[in-house]
């Protein structure tokens, strides 16, 4: 964690000329003040780890299955797919993503803390979010996307209200809200 740590402060803490980079794509971002901007694969590349620590072990991210959003205030929330082939069948199942978010946020009545998280869309339709000792913290429903033409492996996309995303597995969502914490 602490590399992972390390690494986002170095983005985050670059010097203007370099943080001038890691502005919102034009293309990506929604436009509308007020609202979360999406990141250009190459800003999201900048800001991630290639490795990041969970439950004991380091696992490398698959940083072509990544996403990453800016909140008005400037926080970061970010999410990649990790390559999980050395923990258990059990872990697997249930950490599929790793997700890191410099606010907190709302999925759905639940309140997660700004902080490094392990996440993943499990079987029966739900959502859990577990901290990095593999505990879990946040459960919440999943909703499914039928319209979505072309599902990625993750994605964020904007939601329908201003400080809202949907993180995607597919075509599986689930809300997250900008929190007040």
């Amino acid at each position: 964690m602490s590399i992972l740590l390390v690494s986002l402060a170095l983005a985050l803490s670059a010097p203007p000329a370099a943080q001038a980079t890691l502005q919102p794509a034009p293309a990506a971002s929604s436009g509308a003040a007020g609202r979360a901007a999406l990141l250009s694969p190459e800003q999201v590349n900048k800001l991630l780890p290639s490795s990041v620590f969970f439950r004991g072990q380091t696992a490398p991210l698959q940083l072509r299955n990544a996403s990453a959003a800016r909140f008005p205030d400037g926080a970061i929330l970010f999410a990649s797919l990790v390559d999980t082939s050395g923990y258990s069948t059990g872990v697997r199942e249930r950490y599929q993503f790793y997700l890191v978010t410099e606010a907190a946020l709302s999925v759905g009545e639940k309140t997660l803390a700004p902080g490094a998280y392990g996440a993943g869309f499990l079987e029966d339709g739900s959502f859990v979010i577990m901290d990095i000792g593999g505990h879990d913290l946040l459960l919440s429903h999943t909703q499914h996307d039928d319209a979505m033409s072309r599902p990625r492996p993750l994605q964020l996309l904007a939601g329908s209200a201003a400080q809202e995303l949907r993180l995607y597995l597919g075509r599986s969502f689930v809300v997250l809200r900008r929190g007040s914490r």
